[in-house]
């Protein structure tokens, strides 16, 4: 659970909102969004379990999450028993990324 907060913190804390800016503007629903990330911090997969609707910000998002690779590697006990973790969270758009 930590790490995920850390990993949602990194996304939002990051100037990353210019990069869907525009397409944010467009009518949308908020994506959920599942990030698979290994152990040593690099991104596995981006899946979308709902998308936006707006393929410009689906392709925004995927290029967000990996701008932000690698993220921190897993603490040892994280690593000790998982190779893979999925994060899943809602993006919301206002004057920020923020993810719930």
């Amino acid at each position: 659970m930590l790490y995920a907060e850390a990993w949602a913190r990194k996304i939002q804390l990051n100037m990353t909102f210019d990069m869907v800016r525009e397409a944010a503007q467009k009518p949308h629903t908020d994506p959920l969004v599942t990030v698979a990330i290994r152990s040593d911090g690099s991104v596995e997969s981006v899946t979308f379990v709902r998308p936006s609707g707006v393929p410009e910000l689906d392709a925004a998002i995927r290029r967000i999450v990996q701008s932000q690779a690698p993220y921190p590697p897993f603490p040892p006990g994280l690593a000790r028993d998982y190779d893979v973790v999925e994060i899943r969270r809602t993006w919301f758009f206002d004057m920020a990324v923020r993810l719930y």
